[in-house]
Formats: C-alpha cells, structure tokens, sequence
C-alpha cells in the first residue's frame, strides 16, 4: 500500500533536489533563548518573597509551566506545575493553568518560592554503622541504597484547602519518599541530638552523598558544630576522597577536571558540564582523579579511580567521569550500560550492578572544636568486592596496587 507522504500518482516523478540545493548550507535559525530569572528560591524570606515578571518575547506561544521550568533553571517543569495548582501562580492578576499560552508582555506573578512545602522526617529504627561519635559529631557509613533526606513532595489533594484566588500554598501531606532516609535513623539514634540548621526535614545533615553512592558521611549534633563543619566545607578544609570504577581507560595516571557543573536543561534529573560557568546556577566544580588500577577483563576495559574531590556540586564525580568519556559503572543516568556482557562469554553470562560503583572511603578534618586532625576510612562494601571479582574472575582484584587506599581495606569487606 503506497505511504500516505508519497507524492500523488502522475506527479512523482518530480524531485526535490532544486529546493535541497537552494537551501544547502542555510541554518535554520535557533529559538531566541529564554532569560534566565535571578531567583534564589532557598534566599531568606523566599517562602513569602513575590516575584513580577513580564513574559518575554521568547516566550511567545509557550505553555507558561514550560516557560518557567526554563527562566528558573533549579526547579523542575512538575514543581512548576505543582505551584501553579497551588494558586501561587498568577497571569494578569488573575489565577493561572499550566497549558495557557503566552503572550510577550503579559504579567506573570510568583508568590512565594517555587518549590513546595518541606515534608516532615520521623524517627525510625533503622540500622546505622556508626563510624565515630562524640558530643559534637558523628560519622556515619552510609549504605548504598538510602537517600540521606526527603526531597520535597507534593502535597495531598485538599479541595477544603484551595482557593483559586489566594496565594498560600495547600499543606503538604505525609508522603512515603519521607520514610527509610538517613534522616529517619538520624532522629532514632540521636533523638534530641542534632543541629537543626537545615530545618526540620535535614536535621544533622551538613553534607550530602547520593542515593545510589555508599560510604561516609558527617553528622552536626547542634547548631554551632554544624556551622563551623559547613565553614570548614566552604574553606576546603575537609579531605574527601571516593573510589570509582569506570568504564574503559583513562589516559593519564593523575588528571585533574575542572569543568563547571550545572542543571541540564533538557534532562532536568541529571547535571551537566556543557554549561558556561556564567550561566544562572552553573557553579565551578573540582575533581583530582588518580588510577589505581587499569582492569582488562571479558567484559572490556575498566579503571579503579580514587577521586579527590575539592567541591562538592551535585553529581561531581559522576558528571565529571561521564564529561571524560569513562562513566561510572553502574550509573546508567550518565551513560553507564544496565547490563554488561562479553563476546567472548555465553549471552547469559552476564553482569549487572544494581548502583552506582563510587564510594566515600575516606574522610579528613579538624575538629570543629578542639582542631584534632581526624581521619576516617572504610573499606569497599561487599557488594562491591563481589561485582570486582566477577568482573575479573580471576587473581588479586587490587594486584599492584599504587599509593592510594589501601588495599586490605578491600580483604576485609569480603
């Protein structure tokens, strides 16, 4: 049956060659870019800051949660969504809908910042390997698998609540990514212990690992512990060290990554390097990256990296591998396979890492109070010494071994 896009019978014999050579060499000319809004949605007073803005000519014909998911490049196209159902969203003075077009000139009003309500954290009895502990601090050896806190979520259909004229947002109601977090077995270890610096859904928290990254992680038990740990992170004055597994060969022993790091525009859920450092939430970002191990396995070639971080943007280790061409293992948001197998194996011999394969070894500072160096390590976790040995299938996994974490950390994990 001939394709309903050929040409009519009788008439295809004509070409499209004349128009293909007219318009060979023309770029179509690009989209004009969307200005990016100066909004700093955790600045203080941002809960009830509001924000007037005149839509752009750029913004001409686009649906008006499409266009603020662009102009305020840290916040998701769903929280825009969510804050317009809110009623915190106004065009013209009048409440707005998530698919009204724009038009160049109209009078966009935020109330309040774009993000929903904080969830609230209960304490749970979940299993914490506690590395050291004092009055002040804890550091805490996190297991691939836990997020470290809630995100924010999206409150609970409330139609007592809405009003379609009024700004507040509806409450957030009780959701289920608020349970199984760090910050859940934070307020069931230490109940009554922790900082409350990062409000009532980060109590403790000072820093950050990724769900799907184990290893260590710092704990404030009050306020001033965790303000002097988040001075001595803004002065680089804690050592933070990873190690990784990465797809193919890095080229150079020592390679030292300095790209910028920022939110993807197009993938809203991953970071990216492609941004310039001038760009609205485009922050610098420093990775030293040493080999440890070149791997030459059925599966193709590996690199065990140990990764120094100086910074500590979202993502770092992860975007930066990815930005040389060597993604972590694992890590299938950044380019990484699901599934590895060898041409020269059985299609069902085959391997697959359900995380990502980095982990926080090693952590060095000075107490915050009395200016003690501490150092604190943990060796692979097993799950990860297994997925190496598989890997390799046979001898050392860590055999000549250079100046870098040990490897008897390796042996005790097995």
């Amino acid at each position: 049956m001939p394709s309903k896009n050929m040409l009519p019978k009788g008439h295809r014999h004509r070409s499209v060659r004349a128009e293909y050579v007219a318009t060979r060499g023309v770029e179509v000319p690009s989209p004009a870019p969307i200005p990016i809004l100066a909004i700093d949605t955790y600045a203080p007073g941002a809960d009830s800051a509001t924000h007037t803005i005149l839509a752009p000519a750029a913004a001409d014909g686009l649906r008006l949660d499409h266009y603020l998911a662009h102009a305020i490049p840290e916040i998701s196209r769903s929280r825009v969504q969510l804050l317009i159902e809110n009623g915190q969203v106004l065009i013209n003075g009048a409440p707005a809908r998530s698919k009204h077009k724009l038009t160049p000139g109209e009078t966009v009003t935020l109330h309040g910042a774009p993000r929903p309500a904080p969830l609230e954290a209960e304490a749970e009895a979940i299993p914490l390997e506690i590395v050291f502990e004092d009055r002040f601090l804890a550091v805490i050896n996190k297991a691939a698998g836990m997020t470290v806190h809630a995100g924010n979520a999206a409150p609970a259909p409330n139609a007592a609540a809405e009003d379609p004229e009024g700004p507040e947002p509806r409450p957030a109601a009780k959701d289920p990514r608020t349970s199984g977090t760090l910050v859940n077995a934070l307020l069931h270890h230490f109940a009554g212990e922790l900082s409350t610096t990062g409000g009532e859904l980060r109590p403790g928290i000072v820093h950050r690992l990724d769900k799907q990254t184990s290893g260590l992680i710092l704990v404030a038990k009050d306020d001033r512990t965790h303000a002097r740990l988040s001075a001595a992170f803004a002065a680089r004055t804690v050592e933070k060290t990873y190690l990784a597994l990465a797809h193919g060969r890095l080229r150079k022993e020592d390679t030292t990554v300095t790209l910028p790091i920022g939110r993807d525009l197009i993938r809203r859920t991953r970071m990216t390097t492609r941004r310039p450092i001038e760009a609205a939430g485009v922050r610098s970002a420093v990775s030293h990256i040493h080999v440890l191990e070149r791997l030459e396995t059925p599966f193709g070639p590996f690199t065990l990296v140990e990764v120094r971080i100086e910074t500590g943007r979202t993502h770092q280790i992860r975007v930066h591998l990815q930005a040389l061409g060597n993604p972590v293992v694992g890590d299938t948001t950044y380019g990484a396979a699901a599934v590895l197998r060898s041409p020269s194996l059985l299609p069902d011999q085959e391997l697959a890492l359900p995380r990502n394969f980095l982990h926080a070894a090693r952590l060095a500072l000075p107490h915050p109070h009395t200016g003690e160096p501490l150092a604190f390590e943990v060796p692979l976790p097993a799950e990860l010494v297994a997925f190496l040995a598989a890997l390799t299938q046979h001898g050392p996994v860590l055999a000549e071994n250079r100046d870098g974490i040990s490897p008897e950390g390796v042996e005790q994990a097995t």
